[in-house]
This record gives C-alpha cells, sequence and structure tokens, in this order.
C-alpha cells in the first residue's frame, strides 16, 4: 500500500522509481521494504495490497484481542466473553485498561516497566532474551510447531539435532538441555489424553471483559485441548534446575487465571469440567501438576493469588521506577530515567 501511495501519489511525470523503508526510531536502523519502478509498485499491489484490503473489507470476523480495549463495539461484542469479577476486583473508577500476568510481574519488578511497556515502546532484546529465556521460547516454539501438525503425531523422544526453530540463536549448552527437556516433554504429552477429533489450540490468544472492573484480561495458554467435553488448560516451563515448587500458582499467577477461567465456565462451547495443568521440564525429569479448577480450595487460592497480583496494579497512579538490580535486566532500562541516572553515578552532571 506504501509503494501504491508512492508510485500514484505523485502526479509528477518525472518520477521514475519508488523506495519503501523501514526506519527504527529507538537506533537508527533502516530495512529497505521495496524498491522498484513505478509499474512495479503497481504491479506489488496488485499482487499483495489489494487482495489484503479486498480481504478485510469483506470480513465479517470478529477477533477479540488488544484492540477490544478501545472498541466502542466491545459492550455488545457477541465474541468477547464477560466474565464480571474475573480477577476479584469490583471498581470501575479506573480508566479502562487490559490486564495479563506479563502486566503483573512488570509491575512487581518494578511500576515503571510495567507502564512503559504497556506504551509499546521498543524492547531492548538483548535483556529480554537471554540464553535461558531464548531456550525456553525455543522449546515452546518446536513444542507449538509438533502440536500444531496434521495428521496429529504424538511427541516423540527423539528430537533431532536441528530442532531448534528458525529464528533463535542458541548456545550449544542451551540447545542440548532443550533437546533433553524435549525428550521429557514426550512421556506427558497432551496428545496422548486428547482424541482424534478434539479441538486442540496451540498458544489461543484469549481476552475476556471483566465488567466488574472495566478490564480487558488477556491470557495465551501454551495449549487448550478437549478431553471429552471438558477444556483441558497446559502451561508448559522449562527449568535448568531439578527443584521443585511447592506454590505453583504464586510462582506461576497465570494459573490462579486459568482456574478462574475454566472454573468460572466462560470458555467458548460445552463444558462438562475441566482442568488446568502444570508441566515442568527439567533436567532430570518431568512435573506434571493437575489443579482442579472446582474444588474449593483450589478456587480460594486462585481468587488470592489474583486479587493480591491486580490490587495494587489497579489502584496505582505513578507507575514510579523503583531502581535496583532488575535495572540490568530490565528490557525497558533505555527509556527510564531513573535507569540512567543510576548508571552515570553520584558523580554524573559535575
Amino acid at each position: 500500500m506504501a509503494a501504491l501511495i508512492a508510485a500514484e501519489g505523485n502526479p509528477d511525470p518525472r518520477l521514475e522509481r519508488v523506495r519503501v523503508v523501514q526506519f527504527a526510531l529507538s537506533d537508527g536502523r533502516t530495512d529497505l521494504v521495496f524498491s522498484g519502478t513505478r509499474d512495479e509498485a503497481l504491479a506489488v499491489y496488485r499482487a499483495e495490497g489489494a487482495p489484503a484490503v479486498r480481504a478485510l473489507l469483506d470480513s465479517r470476523e470478529y477477533r477479540p484481542g488488544t484492540a477490544c480495549v478501545s472498541c466502542a463495539v466491545a459492550p455488545v461484542c457477541p465474541a468477547l466473553p464477560r466474565a464480571a469479577g474475573l480477577l476479584g476486583i469490583a471498581d470501575r473508577s479506573r480508566p479502562r485498561r487490559s490486564w495479563s500476568s506479563t502486566t503483573s510481574r512488570g509491575y512487581r519488578s518494578c511500576p515503571a516497566r510495567s507502564y512503559l511497556r504497556g506504551l509499546r515502546l521498543p524492547v531492548d532484546d538483548i535483556a529480554e532474551r537471554g540464553a535461558a529465556v531464548e531456550r525456553g521460547r525455543a522449546v515452546h516454539a518446536f513444542l507449538a510447531a509438533q502440536h500444531g501438525r496434521q495428521p496429529r503425531t504424538l511427541c516423540s523422544p527423539e528430537i533431532p539435532a536441528d530442532w531448534v526453530p528458525e529464528g533463535y540463536q542458541l548456545p550449544s549448552e542451551e540447545r542440548q538441555l532443550g533437546a533433553e527437556l524435549l525428550r521429557h516433554h514426550a512421556e506427558v504429552c497432551p496428545l496422548r489424553t486428547a482424541g482424534p477429533q478434539a479441538e486442540i489450540r496451540t498458544e489461543p490468544r484469549l481476552a475476556f471483559d471483566d465488567t466488574a472492573a472495566d478490564l480487558l484480561v488477556l491470557a495465551e495458554p501454551d495449549l487448550l485441548y478437549q478431553d471429552g467435553n471438558s477444556w483441558v488448560w497446559r502451561e508448559t516451563k522449562t527449568s535448568g534446575s531439578d527443584r521443585s515448587c511447592r506454590n505453583v500458582m504464586t510462582t506461576y499467577p497465570q494459573l490462579a487465571l486459568a482456574v478462574r477461567i475454566i472454573g468460572g465456565g466462560v470458555l467458548p462451547g460445552p463444558q462438562a469440567r475441566g482442568r488446568v495443568e502444570l508441566e515442568v521440564l527439567r533436567p532430570n525429569g518431568v512435573d506434571l501438576r493437575t489443579l482442579d479448577p472446582f474444588a474449593l480450595t483450589i478456587q480460594t487460592t486462585a481468587e488470592a493469588v489474583l486479587r493480591e497480583q491486580v490490587s495494587g496494579w489497579h489502584s496505582e497512579t505513578l507507575f514510579e521506577a523503583v531502581p535496583g538490580r532488575d535495572c540490568a535486566t530490565c528490557e525497558m532500562a533505555r527509556w527510564c530515567s531513573a535507569r540512567q541516572m543510576q548508571s552515570a553515578g553520584p558523580d554524573a552532571g559535575r
């Protein structure tokens, strides 16, 4: 579309070539998106741009997501599930916002970190994508591809040497550890439970309207699959340690949200029961824990965890920075004046 506008928007007959360049304001890097003659720009639009515009205009699909925060149709949208009280907060006095477990994690580390990330500022890839984090992402990408294959095939303990998906760079030790973790996954692969006709959704983006708090709640399970008439929510974590944790919902708050969603029956389609699963892949094996979202003790714990996770963030008004050790690994540090002052030291400005 940009090439079309550049080619056709200027009536100057001397115009011969069109270039479309992507420019990054954060570091000045540029990427050449298109370079060609005027006729080539028109041909590219007819081949790729026009079909996309036509599909967009003709589509009648509802696709709930982050845009629901500011969408005027959201209150009556048939595809956005209402879940009043999902997060345990009954307060509509704050501006409408979105919340996810990532929001909470960033806020607890530093309120400013959460706020800056919410502004969608460019992140520092080096800080955000350390070797262990990158290995976890690569493992998740590999599993998502495996679980989405047709026809469905159980995950095998035979992991290919080139298992790392395209776009991920792992050092040799992380590559080997990732392969070992994937071998353990084969023992508890969810496809062993799901029937051949069961619906399986890999990393689906879910959105719910918590009308009691006027919040759009976002979640992205690693896997959502059906076992009979029940939904099963599977979270998969990787660890380089063999130590296990006791309070899994406190350690992984997304499990508390999953308990509330499954137990509240807000997922689409018929539901009999349902469960939440936590799969932790470790060097010496795999732990698979199951949470019953209909058990009173589990429900109570989930409500308490979510309320503790959300309440401080929901009532926050300043989102001030809290400089500390986390600054060294903060992906938003480049945008934080408090971080810069701390780095400069007491002699800064002399």
